[in-house]
């Protein structure tokens, strides 16, 4: 399916924040304008997620780390009016997950959140990354920090919970809306991606395990 699909579909919902752009003629811009030109295509998602000939990995990190933080917010805003304290008083995937709040800073100290609080804290954070050039950097004459795949190891890791807890507790209303196809084109897109890097490990897919098997055969 292609991506353009994806968009447009998801534009016509509730958006649950500002997308993030890509700075025209940038490196950065083209790579992102690549991977979308692969999606639109239709080309097999396995192949889409490999590092093109000659381009940094790092570069090509940052762009997937945007474009998922991008479409995640999307898929969210879909539902986030029938995620709230009452329907979801934590933030979980089922009886078996239960994700707690921890950001080194205001959170010093795991906690138990609300699951539409976590996901604004948990949204905030990543754009917050996001934003800081020095752990971004929008310039290649500035050089990417040594710790910047762990960090979008953790950026990754945390977005995935939102699949976790969309999949689990709000899929109905996906379905209801016809947009099924759409977020499992964005799911297994972003499942090959971190599966190609080595960027999750199995206990952390361990949620969606079952699920992923069925939906990525290919």
């Amino acid at each position: 399916m292609a991506l353009n699909g994806f968009l447009e579909f998801f534009q016509r919902e509730k958006t649950f924040r500002p997308k993030k752009r890509f700075t025209q003629g940038t490196i950065r811009y083209s790579l992102h304008k690549h991977a979308n030109a692969s999606l639109q295509s239709g080309i097999n998602l396995k192949e889409v997620v490999k590092l093109p000939a000659g381009e940094n990995m790092n570069d090509w990190l940052a762009v997937h780390v945007v474009d998922f933080f991008n479409r995640i917010n999307l898929i969210y805003g879909t539902i986030s009016e029938y995620c709230n304290e009452t329907t979801c008083p934590t933030m979980s995937g089922g009886a078996k997950y239960e994700y707690l709040w921890a950001d080194g800073e205001t959170y010093k100290k795991p906690v138990q959140l609300p699951a539409p609080r976590y996901v604004e804290l948990l949204m905030d954070w990543v754009e917050n990354q996001i934003n800081n050039e020095t752990l971004f950097p929008v310039s290649t004459d500035v050089p990417f920090p040594r710790t910047f795949p762990s960090l979008c190891k953790k950026i990754l890791t945390r977005l995935f919970r939102v699949f976790v807890h969309v999949y689990i507790h709000h899929f109905d209303r996906i379905f209801s809306i016809g947009a099924e196809a759409h977020v499992n084109t964005c799911y297994k897109h972003f499942y090959y991606f971190v599966n190609e890097f080595d960027l999750m490990s199995a206990k952390e897919l361990e949620p969606l395990a079952v699920m992923t098997a069925q939906m990525c055969k290919d």
